[in-house]
């Protein structure tokens, strides 16, 4: 079996990187649109490890964490802001969202 190299980790980020930005792109449920960032940062965070190994320095490990960070902040501030949009509108399509500018 031959050995995985950084061309695979970089390769699976970029499906990953795909996956996720055809979920924000093409759904309309906040849910499935959050899950999609999500995942749009964790293949990030895998291409920084998968650098940071190959150039044998901490770099990309400290950039995870300050991904991490703000990934669990911006989730924080998106269910709460579902949650406000459920209970107004009974759903949390993102069309109900467009109705509340202004």
């Amino acid at each position: 079996m031959p050995p995985v190299t950084t061309a695979h980790y970089v390769m699976l980020s970029a499906i990953l990187m795909g996956v996720g930005l055809f979920g924000v792109v093409t759904r309309k449920n906040a849910v499935i649109v959050l899950m999609g960032l999500e995942l749009m940062l964790n293949a990030a965070n895998l291409a920084f490890v998968a650098f940071a190994r190959h150039h044998g320095n901490l770099q990309g490990h400290v950039f995870t964490f300050i991904v991490i960070a703000v990934a669990a902040a911006e989730a924080a501030v998106a269910l709460s802001i579902m949650i406000a949009l459920y209970r107004l509108k009974g759903s949390i399509t993102l069309d109900d969202a467009q109705e509340l500018k202004g």
